[in-house]
This record gives C-alpha cells, structure tokens and sequence, in this order.
C-alpha cells in the first residue's frame, strides 16, 4: 500500500490562526515534513471558499500551490484531490500541469472531477450545471488533457468544449504520461470514466459501500475491455493520530475550540466525521479497506499546521505495519 498526506492550505480552516504572513512557511514545513517522512506523494484540495461553511479565511489556490511546491521539494509527488473541471478550460490546465511537470522533473499526479460545491460555483460565476452535464465535460476534459500530453496538435469537437489545433510545449517529461485520478463513486457514470481513462481510482464510504462500487467498477472495465488490475483503488482518510486515548482527548478538545468560531459546538465532529485515532486504532479501520482491495491511502490530519508529531506518528507506525 502507498501513501500520500495533504498539506493545510486552508480549505477545511486548517490554518486558522496563522498569520497570513507566515502561512506559506506553514505549507511548506508540513510539505518537508511529508516529503522526509516517507509519504510518497503530498496533496491540495481544489477549492475557493472555506467549508463546512464559507468564511473569510484564507484557502489557497490548489494549481499555484502545485507550482510553488514543484520548485520547493526534491522527491514527493504533487497531487490534487480533486481539480475541478469546470473551473478551467482543460487545454489550458492540460498547459498548465505539463509545464509543472517539467518544473518538478516529472512528479504531477493530475486529479480530476465534476465539482460539487455549488457555493463556489456561485461566487466565482460558473454555471452549475446537472450532475450528468458535469460528468460529461469531466469526461471530454481528460480526453483533452490526454490528447494534448500526447499529441503535437489536438483538435476536438465536443459538447462541452472545441479546441482547433491546441499545443502543448512542453509535453509531460513523465513517461507514458501524467497519471491520471478520477475522483468520484458515482456508479453509473463517473465509474465509466474511471474505467475508461484512469490509472487511479478514489472514493469512500463504508467498507460494504467501497467494496460495491469496487465491482461496478469491475464491471465498466470489463464493458470497455480494460483490465481491472491496471486501476490503482485509492480512498482518503481524515483523523487525528495521536499516540494515546489522554492525548486523543486533549486534541480533540484542541480542535472544538479551534472550529468554535465557525461552527456550533455540538456540530463540530459530526461535520468533519472526525475522531482521534492511535496507530492501532488506524491500522485496525483501515485493514478491512485493504482486505477489499485498497492500495492507496491519502490521510488529512487537521493539526498538521500546528503540530508535525501526527504525520511523523504516522509514518512511523502506521505506515510500515499497512504496506
């Protein structure tokens, strides 16, 4: 099993309290952290606004981060969990993914989706389309994205997006190419694009659930002819590690008080579906994902802005008994 951790960039109010000043130092501590650790890749999100509810506070552009980080490591790769694509034209985040991956010496893993929080849509004044309709321009969005990674000139004509005689300079350093997550359990469309064009799944829920859209999955593939096996299941995971039950509680009454400002109080955990977790307690949660076939895990540890113990506690002793 390989793993990946996200670096606090915001979204999820992971950097309250930083001064804006020092947020980027932040960001960058948590990516060396990752990076030194053993994690094999570090990931953003790809969102405007703040959640569970839209604030004032800062949440960082997922694509500059991906450029900035490019040029700050050495060794980690750099996902997104997940661009939207409505958000771009995707020539021109096609562009903007290959020029950091030569920036980076080939380390972009390119995460794609429909979109769903509509209260970005709103302000920044996309179209919040149906969920068929998002699908269908995630759908041509990766097929452009993998033409133009691939082809010195790429035409297209499709519903959503037209492109006459689009370049791409330079391609991907990455061979065959950049890999590509598709994002999103929706079985009876989103599975299809996985099917079709990913090397990376990800999606949660229960393990009954994972392992369901396990098989619809299996079964897209078989439909397109593509071997099940070439598709790497992944699934994201937030906690807080901590190394016991006392210092689970203490982190835990950290965090209500941190989200208080922004959230009622008996609604905090609920929310962000969170719990402290020790390293046997993780282990034994995720086990039962990796007996149904998990084989990447990406974690988000809330506290990584204001505490690294919980990603080197991780490392250390979740890590090696998993993989």
């Amino acid at each position: 099993m390989d793993f990946g951790a996200f670096v606090p960039q915001g979204w999820r109010l992971d950097l309250v309290d930083i001064p804006v000043e020092e947020q980027w130092n932040t960001m960058l501590s948590v990516a060396h952290t990752i990076e030194t650790s053993g994690y094999k890749s570090l990931w953003v999100f790809d969102h405007f606004h703040t959640v569970p509810v839209p604030t004032q506070e800062a949440t960082y552009e997922a694509w500059t981060l991906m450029a900035a980080l490019a040029a700050t490591t050495s060794t980690v790769r750099l996902g997104q969990m997940c661009t939207c694509t409505p958000y771009r034209n995707p020539a021109y985040l096609a562009k903007v993914a290959s020029s950091i991956d030569a920036i980076s010496g080939g380390r972009v893993e390119m995460g794609i989706g429909a979109g769903w929080y509509e209260h970005e849509f709103d302000g920044y004044g996309y179209t919040f389309r149906k969920p068929s309709e998002r699908i269908g321009m995630l759908r041509e969005g990766v097929e452009i994205m993998q033409a133009m990674w691939r082809d010195p000139e790429v035409h297209y004509d499709g519903r959503y997006y037209q492109l006459a005689g689009a370049i791409c300079q330079p391609k991907p350093v990455q061979e065959p190419s950049i890999p590509t997550w598709v994002a999103g359990g929706g079985e009876q469309l989103t599975l299809r694009v996985v099917a079709k064009y990913a090397q990376y799944s990800n999606w949660g829920g229960s393990v009954e659930e994972w392992t369901r859209k396990s098989e619809v999955l299996r079964g897209h593939c078989d439909a397109v002819g593509r071997d099940f096996a070439d598709i790497t299941r992944s699934m994201n995971l937030t906690t807080l590690c901590v190394p016991d039950a006392a210092a689970g509680d203490e982190k835990m009454a950290w965090f209500r008080n941190k989200m208080a400002p922004y959230i009622e109080p008996d609604d905090i955990v609920n929310r962000y579906a969170l719990e402290a977790r020790t390293p046997e307690q993780v282990i034994e949660y995720v086990q039962p994902y990796k007996d149904a076939g998990l084989e990447y895990l990406i974690v988000n540890l809330p506290d990584a802005a204001y505490d690294r113990n919980s990603l080197e506690l991780f490392a250390r002793e979740v890590m090696p008994a998993l993989r």
